[in-house]
């Protein structure tokens, strides 16, 4: 963690940047993993001796033993897809139900979710988001109207009951309307009051423990799902997810104040991706762009759908690093680029006879941009050996180089491979 105590890991593209990798690799040298954001649309995929686990909720420091996980206020918790994935883990031989904390102040995403996600995104025809269907938005929304349903209100078995009939038939009212079949209120209370008493001694105030550990002298690592580009207010709008991905949103996620975070890491690929639509300027169209969604095995963990690729876009790096306050990058999949001829970097947009160096707000504009590329020879050799910069080819050092300057953030960390040792530590 270079010496920080509280250090937030960010995406800082589309999302699906390595995260899980890279918060895997630091997890070792923290003591408390936290997440602040998101719900069971991201999936985080971490290679350990072979094994690949895939996470969608609980923080992927759950695979080193005796560290703490925590997910926090920020988050909504897909019950159903929580214990499942506590299952799973406990059955590969992990002891993770005893190391896990959720805030009493996370919000709960339940089937009318899912539901209504579905038929919201149906209904907007050829102007789908992409979302993963998976209830997020819904949850949130329930969230910010102050109708939502919370871990803690689970404390009282009869008034969650109540809240949770109430929410069901609120949501039946939509499910009909669309058309939709309606979902069984009274089915849907059995089921979350099933798995009450066990998780109800889970809960935990999340932003009290983290203090709590740093007066201990405790180290505290706090990660977000998707990317900078997919922040409520900060990302690509309406082609985002439903909450504040960014570095700030840590410290709101979690229930401490910003000033206990001392550093940002943003995790950026060697290129880049996202998945579902919207804007992404620098896409590769045609065999390239294929090609290189197979080098990289660039399908979502989570939906298992293909992610668009596209070239470095140091524009999209520029702006999260601002927006982020990135005080270090981890650059992941250098490897994914070893056998490319050349390699491009996006350092603008023009259009028409103007060339932007910052990201625009406006989407028909940003619809309009063509990029500014900058072309790198490529090293044609493998890198997935490498252990320190020093052992990868000229040319590759040269493209690391190239993004330090343009971006103006300082690259911590390579990622040269999926497993856990294929790290340089720069």
């Amino acid at each position: 963690m270079n010496g920080y105590r509280c250090l937030v890991v960010v995406g800082a593209q589309w999302g699906d940047e390595g995260k899980g990798k890279i918060v895997d690799v630091l997890a070792s040298e923290a003591d408390v993993i936290a997440r602040y954001q998101g719900g069971a649309n991201a999936g985080h995929t971490v290679n350990v001796g072979g094994e690949e686990f895939i996470l969608h909720q609980i923080p992927s420091g759950i695979l080193h033993e005796g560290k703490r996980c925590l997910l926090g206020n920020g988050v909504v918790l897909d019950i159903e897809q929580f214990f499942a994935e506590l299952d799973g883990l406990e059955a590969r031989g992990i002891d993770a139900e005893s190391r896990v904390g959720v805030s009493g102040r996370a919000h709960l995403l339940l089937e009318y979710h899912k539901r209504l996600d579905q038929v919201s995104e149906l209904a907007r025809g050829a102007g789908q988001i992409g979302t993963t269907r998976k209830g997020i938005g819904p949850a949130y929304e329930d969230k910010v109207a102050r109708r939502g349903i919370r871990v803690a209100d689970l404390r009282v078995a009869d008034r969650a009951r109540e809240l949770i009939h109430e929410a069901a038939t609120r949501a039946n009212e939509r499910l009909v309307a669309a058309g939709a079949e309606p979902v069984d209120p009274v089915k849907i209370a059995d089921q979350v009051l099933a798995v009450r008493d066990r998780l109800l001694p889970m809960v935990t105030d999340v932003g009290r423990e983290i203090m709590r550990s740093l007066a201990e002298g405790r180290r505290i690592l706090l990660e977000g799902a998707q990317g900078a580009l997919l922040d409520i207010d900060h990302g690509t709008y309406p082609y985002v997810t439903s909450s504040t991905t960014t570095a700030a949103g840590a410290a709101t996620g979690t229930g401490i104040g910003p000033t206990v975070i001392d550093a940002a890491l943003g995790v950026v690929k060697a290129y880049t991706t996202r998945v579902g639509s919207g804007p992404l300027p620098s896409e590769i169209h045609g065999p390239l762009g294929d090609r290189l969604r197979e080098l990289g095995g660039e399908y979502g963990a989570t939906t298992g759908r293909p992610r668009r690729c596209g070239w470095f876009d140091a524009v999209v790096v520029r702006y999260a690093a601002r927006i982020n306050g990135l005080t270090g990058l981890a650059l992941t999949k250098l490897d994914v680029l070893d056998s490319l001829d050349e390699i491009r970097i996006a350092t603008g947009y023009r259009i028409e006879d103007v060339v932007l160096d910052d990201f625009p707000d406006d989407l028909t504009l940003l619809s309009k941009v063509e990029p500014v590329y900058e072309t790198l020879p490529g090293w044609k050799t493998s890198t997935s050996s490498a252990r320190s910069l020093s052992e990868l080819p000229e040319a590759a050092r040269a493209y690391l180089r190239r993004i330090e300057e343009i971006t103006g953030v300082p690259i911590w960390y390579v990622s040269v491979g999926t497993e856990r040792e294929q790290i340089i530590r720069v």
